[in-house]
């Protein structure tokens, strides 16, 4: 399994980042979601992402590559991050059945972006520099989710 000291490191900025820009537009800033999302991403994302990539680059190619990407990143994926936020907010109310129904509408919405970014990422970019632009994309991605939550309730 793969866990390095730089993937680590860019899990902690790059999901914060993203999530932060989120909370900001969404007037949801807080020092303690800030936080969590740089332990989430230090700590879980930056471990579990890039071993799903070593695993899908060795068993499939192309397009395949592209959809085991999109596998994992799934409704229920979207849910988690979700939840993350909830937890971070001390908004555990909003944890309920309708958070899945939210983040499959934002998936199914996304899913031509998705695709597209997801194709370039898992064919044309080094398995090295996948975390990296999977977290990047994630981040921008992270802004939409956060305004699905609103958009979508």
């Amino acid at each position: 399994m793969r866990y390095t000291r730089n993937d680590v490191i860019r899990g902690l900025i790059i999901y914060p980042l993203g999530d932060t820009t989120a909370a900001l537009l969404l007037h949801e800033f807080s020092v303690q979601r800030v936080l969590g999302m740089m332990v989430v991403g230090g700590l879980i994302y930056s471990l579990e992402i890039p071993a799903w990539f070593a695993y899908i680059n060795k068993r499939y190619d192309g397009t395949q590559r592209t959809l085991m990407a999109m596998l994992y990143f799934n409704p229920l994926w979207i849910a988690r991050h979700f939840l993350f936020i909830a937890l971070f907010t001390d908004e555990i109310s909003m944890v309920n059945w309708s958070i899945l129904t939210i983040a499959a509408k934002s998936f199914a919405i996304n899913i031509p972006i998705a695709f597209g970014a997801n194709y370039l990422i898992q064919n044309k970019i080094p398995l090295q520099w996948r975390f990296f632009s999977s977290a990047v994309f994630s981040a921008l991605m992270s802004i939409y989710y956060a305004a699905s939550r609103v958009i979508f309730k």
